[in-house]
């Protein structure tokens, strides 16, 4: 039985977590279906959003672009990417993310587009599998669809400790590559040791890119997501004809890069943003294919939403900040 009033998590005004309320259920119009949500994940999306740092923010809104449900007792999981397009290149003007504009998963109920819906992977708990939409769709774009990654190449993956970035982790090393990482935090990287990767670095070290040279030798794909002054160090740590996925900006504008080395070594820089439509049917085949399983690093019932998104802002987190709902 569904209320004409429903909990969520609602942003009323910038630099505020959004708050516990009641706000109103929404109601599917054609073409549309109804989530009964049992699990949403947190995004770093929805800490920008807060933040003032997003085009486009409107007052008040639900936040929250993944989320696990039920659709007529059916599990499902929803694509958090709206309006591909018929370009499988790049989103049409038209293309957004769920959770802004429209309302998100940080409620009881979500609206969205039939379309979007897909059975969730009958291996995964109910917080994996609202770990993964997001995360996942950007991680199998940026290194399959973009940079072609293959068996057998070694990979570079900075900045690990976020969800897209050991949801790539975790896919190269299915997919047979020899995948290194770096973090600013020591602890990180020896946790990440458990999932097979090769080496890292702690990239605060002024020596960091000497250390992944001597430790690896040259990557064939490198995946990144902060830009800023550190990526200029990353041209120099590639093989002849590497490529380099970006797929985040959280450092700012990148300085420093010099020409020479990309020319000189058919070197490759490729933009990634979330995926289409093909990129999630063949990133959830990927994932039930090898079994693969989100990390999960804390759950929050939705009552203590801001004290998740305070967590999440720390940046401790190893994974996915998890919130459960109807607790």
């Amino acid at each position: 039985m569904r209320y004409l009033l429903m909990k969520a998590l609602v942003l009323r005004e910038k630099g505020v977590w959004p708050q516990l309320e009641e706000y109103p259920s929404p109601e599917p119009k054609e073409g549309e279906v109804l989530v009964s949500l049992l699990a949403a994940a947190l995004n770093h999306r929805d800490l920008w959003i807060v933040k003032g740092l997003y085009p486009g923010i409107r007052y008040p809104v639900i936040l929250g672009s993944d989320g696990m449900g039920l659709l007529e007792g059916r599990e499902v999981i929803i694509n958090p990417g709206m309006n591909w397009g018929d370009d499988e290149r790049v989103q049409s003007k038209a293309f957004s993310i769920l959770g802004l504009p429209a309302n998100g998963t940080l409620a009881d109920y979500v609206v969205v587009p039939a379309k979007q819906i897909y059975d969730k992977p009958s291996h995964l708990s109910v917080e994996e599998a609202a770990a993964l939409p997001l995360a996942g769709l950007t991680a199998y774009r940026v290194l399959f669809s973009r940079c072609g990654l293959q068996a057998g190449e070694r990979v570079l993956i900075t900045g690990v400790g976020g969800g897209v970035a050991l949801m790539a982790c975790q896919m190269a090393l299915a997919a047979g590559a020899e995948v290194f990482v770096s973090s600013g935090s020591d602890e990180k990287l020896q946790k990440v040791k458990a999932l097979g990767v090769a080496g890292g670095v702690n990239y605060r070290e002024k020596d960091w890119p000497a250390r992944l040279k001597a430790m690896a030798g040259g990557f064939d794909v490198i995946i990144d997501s902060a830009g800023g002054k550190g990526f200029a160090a990353l041209p120099d740590l590639c093989r002849p004809a590497a490529r380099i996925g970006l797929y985040g900006g959280t450092c700012g504008a990148i300085t420093g890069l010099s020409p020479q080395r990309l020319f000189w070594y058919q070197l490759n820089i490729l933009g990634s943003t979330m995926g289409s439509d093909r990129d999630f049917r063949l990133m959830l085949d990927f994932v039930n294919r090898h079994q693969l399983r989100p990390l999960v690093d804390q759950v929050f019932p939705l009552s203590r939403g801001p004290e998740a998104f305070a967590y999440l802002d720390q940046g401790r987190q190893l994974g996915k900040v998890v919130l459960k709902l109807g607790a």
